[in-house]
């Protein structure tokens, strides 16, 4: 049974040959030290800062179970079940998808570097940081209206992002970030596709990601991996990504295939990253390994082959490992794994920013992801008049308020249904304001183009979707 809509969520320079590695990457925080503190009210100096926490903790799903919903609609295909609000999280999705954004300074990194293999593992690196916010986040993002629009500006680390809701049925997300110093384009849609397997839910994110690197005049394309949310009848909810990611770099040739491992029936792959880079004659030059969750390191396939080797013939001198009990009825979330087993001569790529202490009573968001529906002094003036943060039902819910909340995400597909109906009986189409659908120049592939122009501030063509 597949769905298209009500219940997707998930949504340093080195030496490429040889066996070391001269420079380390530095773990770069998210912020700088003027946004590192409560938003609550400016700092003496007049700075605003970013905000550290949301209004209201998060709101309890204790009461409510998930199957409790599911069973009475066994037959039905997903697009058609409307979850209880109490399974969202005070964000639309269009900004949940700029949390790919959460560590742009490995993009900045990329621009530095003058060697394509060095350049292709950061871009990986990115690849993974990008969906690692996901971790243990199983509250459902609201579905966005029909020309809902979000803009993301981050002065401190360079990049401004515009999105758009392109496409209700089926629902398709498009987004474009680009340097404040004409450094990168970063750009892609998503729409996701859903497949409800009894005890969990997966989620296939269709859609190509392309960065550019303007000054290098290369571009990278990738796909993201599946997720799956466990445990839907009963047990503790818990997260997974899986499958084979293949990065290219059209420019050079040089490709990187990465293989998000499913976590198996004791758990020992949960997490895990692993794969390779190899240049347009096919050779191997570097071997990427780590976890999403956490982190990413790069080896010589040499260095990593022996070590292989060597971890192999231990195993074998362990004792015989226990019996099987059989599958449990439930997908039981495996028990914390150790963390990365790091190789003698590896560089690390990417490590993961610590999420604040609060996180778990805040739906587990990020530093970064608790400020993306942050209302700064002065923003609502400017902002277009589609944007995430004015959504009524997003705001209510964030505050706390789940009634109100409620309501208003019923008015608003109301509203939006109707106006649907009047575009259908007038016979006309509806219009997208800032992308449009045309051909990637680098895979040749339909996809969703920005056209230009949102920070003029022109928003006079804007719908009245709130």
């Amino acid at each position: 049974m597949n769905s298209e809509e009500e219940f997707y969520d998930a949504e340093t320079g080195l030496e490429s040959d040889d066996d070391s590695c001269e420079v380390n990457f530095e773990d770069a925080q998210v912020y700088d030290s003027k946004h590192s503190s409560n938003a609550s009210t400016p700092q003496e100096n007049g700075v605003w800062e970013r905000r550290k926490t949301l209004r209201a903790p998060m709101i309890s799903r204790h009461d409510y179970s998930v199957w409790g919903i599911l069973k009475k609609c066994i037959g039905m295909e997903l697009s058609k079940i409307t979850m209880p609000i109490v399974f969202n999280e005070p964000l639309s999705f269009l900004q949940r998808m700029s949390e790919y954004m959460e560590h742009t300074h490995l993009i900045h990194k990329a621009c530095t570097l003058s060697d394509s293999i060095d350049r292709m593992q950061v871009v990986a690196a990115f690849a993974v940081s990008s969906v690692a916010s996901q971790w243990d986040r199983t509250g459902k993002p609201f579905n966005p209206l029909l020309g809902e629009t979000y803009e993301l500006t981050r002065e401190d680390e360079g990049y401004r992002l515009i999105s758009e809701q392109v496409s209700h049925h089926p629902p398709i997300s498009a987004f474009h970030a680009q340097s404040l110093k004409q450094e990168f384009e970063f750009h892609g849609s998503i729409y996701p596709k859903l497949k409800f397997w009894g005890k969990s839910v997966e989620a296939e994110p269709k859609g190509t990601m392309t960065l550019e690197l303007l000054k290098r005049k290369e571009a990278f394309t990738w796909t993201n991996p599946l997720c799956c949310v466990h445990n839907i009848i009963m047990g503790k909810l818990w997260i997974e990504q899986y499958g084979t990611v293949e990065i290219v770099n059209h420019n050079t040739g040089d490709r990187c295939v990465l293989n998000f491992k499913p976590c198996g029936m004791f758990g020992k792959e949960l997490h895990k990253v692993e794969g390779y880079i190899q240049d347009k004659s096919k050779k191997k030059r570097r071997v990427l390994y780590g976890k999403w969750t956490e982190c990413m390191y790069s080896v010589a396939p040499k260095v990593y082959e022996a070590n292989k080797k060597k971890a192999e013939k231990g195993d074998a001198k362990k004792n015989k490992p226990e019996q099987s009990a059989g599958k449990q009825e439930t997908e039981d979330m495996p028990g914390v794994q150790e963390t990365v087993s790091v190789i003698t001569g590896s560089a690390l790529l990417w490590r993961i920013t610590p999420r604040p202490a609060h996180s778990e009573e805040m739906y587990n968001f990020t530093s970064f992801t608790m400020t993306l529906n942050e209302l700064e002094p002065g923003m609502e003036r400017l902002l277009a008049p589609t944007d995430c943060r004015l959504r009524p039902d997003v705001r209510a819910m964030e505050n706390g308020d789940l009634d109100t909340a409620s309501v208003e995400k019923d008015r608003l597909e109301e509203k939006q249904r109707a106006a649907r109906k009047e575009c259908s009986k007038d016979e006309e189409e509806w219009s997208t304001r800032w992308f449009r659908l045309g051909t990637n120049p680098h895979t040749g592939a339909q996809d969703w183009l920005y056209t230009g122009g949102y920070f003029d501030r022109n928003y006079t063509d804007c719908p009245n979707i709130y």
